[in-house]
């Protein structure tokens, strides 16, 4: 009985811990993004307004359209795709924040496979 309660316990606290998010501090600004994908690593630089975002990306510049759901979430839509996978739109969520950078997962709109990276704000 001693031991239910005290795994009870440790249980209350531990499901009372919420990760702090600033997430609006990180909607406009100039960042650094890396994401690791089949074990490379891949670095991208971006300018972020309310709505657009301009990322380059292995010397190619994109813009995006910036539709944010809430101060945590928003959906990337590609201003002038060139192939089909570009016209798909990206999900976005941030996960946790510090004072100067963001973790994130993102995935294209409908699908469940989610990828994560982390944003330096710069």
């Amino acid at each position: 009985m001693k031991y239910i309660l005290i795994f009870i316990t440790a249980l209350i606290f531990t499901s009372c811990y919420e990760t702090e998010r600033n997430c609006s501090e990180f909607k406009t600004g100039h960042f650094y993004s890396e994401i690791t994908i089949d074990g490379k690593v891949l670095k991208s630089e971006f300018n972020r307004t309310e709505s657009l975002q301009v990322e380059t990306y292995q010397n190619k510049t994109d813009s995006s359209e910036v539709r944010w759901i809430n101060d945590c979430e928003a959906v990337f839509k590609t201003i002038n795709p060139k192939n089909r996978i570009e016209k798909k739109d990206i999900h976005l969520k941030i996960l946790t924040t510090t004072d100067s950078s963001y973790t994130y997962e993102y995935s294209y709109v409908g699908e469940s496979k989610k990828q994560k990276g982390t944003a330096v704000k710069i």
